[in-house]
């Protein structure tokens, strides 16, 4: 049986990233934007003529399936995921992504925006992928690898078992999930309707990153209401709520406690937008923290600006509702390391170096795993994410896809 992934991994990265389906944090529905369901009814599709079992696309926007397995009756069910929204942060309508086959190891450049240059003297993971098939988009959009290389990879995967029916593997369930991006991928209802024992997110980095351990993060809203008059005849009346809005952005600390000036275990508080106008303004922000006395103190610091900027204008309304997101996955996962170990033995066996750094970010799996699935996060090669310089290898992927297989079959082996 052939195992040279390379070439469906390709068509299949290529033929998702040019669907637009970007979440989008401010719609109440779920999932958050309609254009998310293209990518799911196009995977039930390829499920089903695949020949996948139990193809349903839930409620709230999630499309599950079965492979039935092939070992004992004990095995336990694997879970294997990935989302389908794009980032919300940059463009990701009209993506066309460039495929640089045998990468020459020098700049990569951008058809549709010639300014751009992806330079493996900035991008160091870049300078060993020499040889490679890169795949970037055009240079006016992310490409959107994040996440739908795990979805690649997983169908790849997915297949691939089915066709080669002698591969031991215990059951699987596969699922794509909408909304990751903004936080709410993982619905209340996923865990029962997933029914796995354990499982895994592939929505990681560089080659041989298993990752158990996440940021824990909280999303903060903060909404001003000024006093509206007519500029002409402001004076001693008029309240600028977008100047209260500065007021408090200019009175957080911007050393070591924003995304540009932290690294490694420091944690953040970043305002993700500010819109409105004179009279009203809304200020949203994201926490982030590995200790869970870290996040509520930077909560209470945002909560004290607020407070103090308020009580200098009390002719203003201005409120700040703190909401949590997802928590730290190795609150739990350390409590049972068994699908972190079987991780790093499959890493191993398909030649890697397995490593274990935490994620400066979150997956589906942090929530997953809180709510009583436990879910590691495996890598898949994607880099510069939510940008114009994103970039992938199919090699890597290949190699994640290797990992995926070898996965479905060390969990399926007596203990």
């Amino acid at each position: 049986m052939s195992t040279d992934f390379t070439e469906e991994l390709a068509s299949r990265l290529i033929r998702y990233c040019k669907i637009d389906s970007q979440s989008d944090a401010d719609s109440p529905t779920s999932p958050s934007t309609a254009i998310q369901l293209d990518m799911q009814r196009l995977l039930m599709a390829e499920l089903a003529e695949i020949g996948a079992d139990e193809i349903t696309l839930t409620d709230y926007g999630t499309v599950l399936a079965t492979l039935p397995g092939t070992a004992g009756p004990d095995a336990p069910t694997l879970g294997l995921l990935a989302h389908v929204d794009t980032a919300p942060q940059f463009n990701a309508t009209g993506v066309k992504p460039v495929v640089h086959k045998s990468y020459n190891g020098g700049d990569i450049s951008f058809p549709d925006a010639p300014e751009l240059t992806l330079s493996p003297a900035h991008a160091p993971y870049l300078a060993q992928k020499q040889g490679h098939d890169i795949i970037t988009a055009s240079g006016t959009t992310l490409l959107g690898a994040d996440d739908k290389a795990g979805v690649a990879i997983i169908m790849t995967a997915a297949r691939h078992l089915l066709a080669n029916p002698a591969l031991k593997h215990g059951k699987i369930r596969l699922a794509f999930t909408p909304d990751e991006e903004i936080g709410r991928g993982v619905h209340p209802d996923l865990p029962r309707d997933l029914g796995a024992d354990f499982a895994y997110t592939f929505d990681g980095g560089a080659l041989g990153n298993i990752e158990y351990e996440s940021f824990s993060a909280d999303g903060a809203k903060v909404e001003i209401t000024g006093v509206s008059i007519h500029p002409g005849t402001a004076k001693d009346t008029m309240v600028n709520a977008l100047s209260l809005g500065a007021k408090i952005l200019s009175a957080l600390p911007s050393v070591t406690m924003t995304p540009d000036t932290s690294e490694d275990r420091d944690g953040f508080i970043m305002a993700t937008d500010m819109v409105g106008n004179a009279a009203e303004a809304t200020l949203t922000f994201i926490l982030r923290d590995f200790e869970l006395e870290g996040l509520a103190a930077k909560g209470a610091l945002l909560q004290s600006v607020v407070t103090a900027v308020a009580q200098g204008e009390p002719r203003a309304e201005i409120t700040c509702e703190i909401t949590p997101q997802y928590r730290n996955m190795r609150y739990w996962l350390e409590e049972d390391m068994t699908p972190v170990t079987l991780a790093h033995n499959a890493a191993k066996a398909i030649g890697l170096t397995p490593s274990s750094a935490p994620i400066r970010g979150g997956t589906d799996g942090s929530r997953l795993t809180e709510l009583g699935v436990p879910c590691p996060n495996i890598f898949t090669g994607m880099q510069e994410l939510h940008g114009p310089l994103e970039w992938i290898s199919v090699q890597d992927m290949a190699v994640s896809t290797a990992m995926c297989l070898k996965l479905a079959e060390l969990a399926a082996e007596p203990k």
